[in-house]
């Protein structure tokens, strides 16, 4: 593993001080990863593969196959106990998964459908489209915070550069940050296969950049209430950040991307990362998922019903532990998403 790791990092061009302080991990831990004088840990690995973009599964084997070494060595029993342990993983792993709902898998199948549909119509892409529906998301995304301005006047503001008379600078600022975010985002899309958190933090930081300059980009440092109840204590939110990303390296395969991407959405807003911005932050990292595996931005609307059913259905996740209205409401707002597109380009 350690040759894997050193490869990797010399490909992309970094050093092991910069590695330390992408992944918040002390310099010499990395030069004893890559010298094998010390194992990381399970989270520590992960970190490692989003960062240096190793395939999660050939990293974690040879992790894994080294600590089996380690625990076991040259005993007597090793090849016996291990040929036990074999039959119980095999066992184990025929167990029976949780299936997604009859009804949530007959909207993915339909989403699948018009993917192929839209993936026919590629080359009718037009940028103005593409424009326009993303000035629409940056007028939704901001509606449902509470920000007043128009669509009219959202498009004049990004657009034609004009300052909208009774409007406060915030609300200048939440539109010309959340087109730029969007902007950010279709970048990744094209040159980074997974998220990892500086990106999660680079986008936080465009949504707030000028607001909040001293909290952009940066993990809370305080206790919020939202509504008489208190979130996680900030001390725990870098560690839940950490499990988030644990669980998004070891899910981001096996899942539907759009389940995918709902699940992302709704475990973010659930730790409130930050001490403002983390619905904007949350939409937009569900939307990059969507892009990257070739779907397009699901638009949750901000009107009053829609944004109702929205936080209804993210508050029966967090409190009932019931995510199955989530999914679905972020299913059905891609499929129309998708039909709207496909409507517009062939026409």
């Amino acid at each position: 593993m350690k040759t894997l790791l050193k490869n990797a990092r010399e490909q992309k061009g970094l050093k092991t001080r910069e590695v330390a302080q992408l992944l918040g991990i002390d310099q010499a831990l990395i030069s004893k990863f890559e010298s094998g004088n010390r194992k990381p840990t399970r989270e520590q690995v992960i970190k490692l593969a989003s960062l240096l973009e190793i395939d999660l599964e050939t990293i974690m084997v040879a992790w894994l196959k080294e600590k089996i070494l380690y625990e076991i060595g040259q005993d007597e029993f090793a090849l016996k106990a291990l040929l036990v342990a074999e039959e119980e993983i095999r066992y184990q792993s025929k167990s029976p998964k949780k299936k997604i709902s009859t009804t949530l898998q007959k909207i993915l199948d339909e989403i699948d459908t018009l993917k192929r549909k839209l993936d026919g119509f590629r080359q009718f892409d037009s940028y103005s489209i593409s424009q326009a529906l993303e000035l629409e998301y940056t007028f939704e995304s901001n509606r449902i915070e509470g920000n007043t301005m128009t669509l009219r006047e959202t498009d004049l503001v990004i657009n034609e550069g004009l300052t909208i008379s009774g409007k406060s600078m915030r609300e200048h600022l939440e539109v010309i940050n959340h087109q730029e975010a969007i902007a950010y985002i279709k970048d990744l899309m094209q040159r980074s296969k997974f998220i990892n958190e500086s990106e999660v933090l680079s986008i936080h930081n465009l949504i707030l950049r000028g607001i909040h300059p001293e909290d952009a980009g940066r993990y809370r440092k305080v206790q919020v209430m939202i509504q008489g109840s208190s979130h996680l204590p900030p001390f725990l939110v870098a560690k839940e950040m950490g499990d988030f990303f644990i669980w998004y390296e070891t899910n981001k395969n096996s899942l539907h991307p759009v389940v995918l991407a709902a699940e992302i959405h709704e475990r973010l807003v659930i730790i409130h990362s930050f001490i403002d911005g983390n619905g904007r932050t949350s939409r937009l990292l569900m939307n990059l998922i969507l892009l990257q595996h070739g779907y397009i931005i699901a638009n949750i609307k901000g009107d009053y019903e829609s944004r109702m059913l929205y936080y209804q259905a993210l508050e029966r996740a967090q409190t009932k532990n019931n995510k199955e209205d989530f999914l679905l409401f972020i299913a059905q707002t891609e499929k129309e998403s998708l039909e709207r597109y496909l409507s517009i380009i062939g026409r």
